[in-house]
């Protein structure tokens, strides 16, 4: 099989790594993070203009007409420099449930304005009480006045503060716990009734608390076809995964190249400590671990146009590996930097809280192994 990129995404990659390398650099992340809204408005209108959020988009709507490999490409390289804008929540949630399953005036509405900068989107479908069970719904949406009302709380919505519509999952039929009956809407963010508490993961991204008392949309708010969305969201997450595996690849490169030039820098008995051959040891465990968490984000990707079962089983074996390595490489690099591994002022410890968060996010180890044993049997 053919992993090479073809021109236009070799030069996609050079241009994200260019404005990384040259723009991003560790101190201007840290003043960016620290803002009030956690990212800078002209990097997003810069993203617009260079055609990165219409990547992976479909060309009707003003897009490039790319895919998953696109959506790779960026996160990758937005991983090396721990970009802190809402590029997962906004275009790879947010745009690609539109772009998939919106209705033409839906995609007409949204899709253009995204891909220009003009409007954010966020994804709120996790709740207080449902962990990573994605069929666990229990804010309701009852039809009244020839629409919905929404009532319920949602968890941990991350593009929420920044975002101008969000997609939200509300049940209209069955129980908490059922996978029939659910719906997506597509919500004003500020729509009458809708409240959000707004606060800074420990990664330094923003992230919320939605609140919908009484939350009016009209019947054509609806996103895909009513009462069965669970499948829909499913595949969402899925690409969120593809998503921050790629990211995750490129913050592990970023701890593996710091820690092998500190082991040759760091002098102890009067030579580097990287002529330790234990040390050599753990610089080969770690690179190891980074290509199969690179192979696994590759297979993922590929593979997230296949049958759902197929798709699910690659999304999930690769979480595990991501999460595997990403723990090991951040725990590998903080220990030999020795304590200033773990102070402000150094980005390795920063790398490894995105890592940390990388493995929860979607789910963990644990619940993904659970899932793909579920569906290998």
């Amino acid at each position: 099989m053919d992993f090479s990129l073809t021109t236009e995404q070799q030069l996609l990659k050079d241009s994200v790594e260019r404005f990384v390398e040259e723009d991003y650099d560790f101190r201007t992340r840290r003043e960016i993070a620290a803002s009030d809204e956690g990212f800078r408005r002209e990097n997003w209108a810069r993203f617009a203009e260079l055609g990165w959020l219409g990547a992976a988009l479909p060309e009707s709507c003003g897009g490039s007409g790319g895919g998953p490999v696109e959506t790779m490409v960026i996160m990758e390289a937005f991983g090396r420099g721990l970009v802190t804008e809402p590029y997962l929540s906004s275009v790879v949630l947010g745009g690609g449930l539109v772009a998939r399953h919106g209705s033409a005036a839906q995609r007409e509405a949204v899709l253009p304005a995204l891909v220009e900068g003009e409007t954010m989107l966020a994804f709120a479908y996790a709740e207080p009480r449902s962990r990573y069970d994605l069929a666990h719904v229990a804010t309701r949406a009852a039809r009244e006045d020839g629409g919905y009302r929404l009532d319920g709380r949602k968890a941990v919505v991350f593009g929420a503060a920044s975002a101008d519509r969000i997609v939200v999952s509300a049940r209209t039929a069955g129980g908490e716990r059922d996978g029939a009956g659910i719906t997506l809407f597509l919500v004003d963010a500020t729509a009458p009734g809708l409240a959000r508490r707004d606060y800074r993961t420990v990664d330094g991204l923003r992230a919320s608390e939605v609140m919908l008392d009484g939350v009016r949309v009209a019947a054509d708010a609806v996103l895909g076809e009513p009462d069965g969305a669970l499948p829909v969201i499913e595949e969402a997450i899925d690409h969120g995964i593809a998503a921050v595996a790629a990211e995750a690849v490129g913050a592990m490169q970023v701890l593996n190249d710091t820690t092998n030039e500190y082991l040759k820098t760091r002098r102890q008995f009067g030579r580097p400590i990287g002529d330790f051959q234990v040390l050599k040891h753990r610089m080969v465990d770690m690179l190891t671990r980074y290509e199969e968490a690179r192979s696994m984000c590759c297979m993922v990707t590929l593979k997230l146009g296949e049958t759902p079962a197929e798709r699910a089983k690659a999304a999930s074996a690769a979480k595990v590996q991501i999460g595997r390595s990403g723990r090991f490489i951040g725990q590998q690099a903080v220990q030999l930097h020795g304590g200033i591994g773990i102070t402000d002022e150094l980005h390795v410890g920063h790398y490894f809280k995105r890592l940390t968060m990388i493995d929860t996010l979607f789910g963990n180890v644990d619940h993904h192994l659970r899932r793909f044993a579920s569906l290998a049997c």
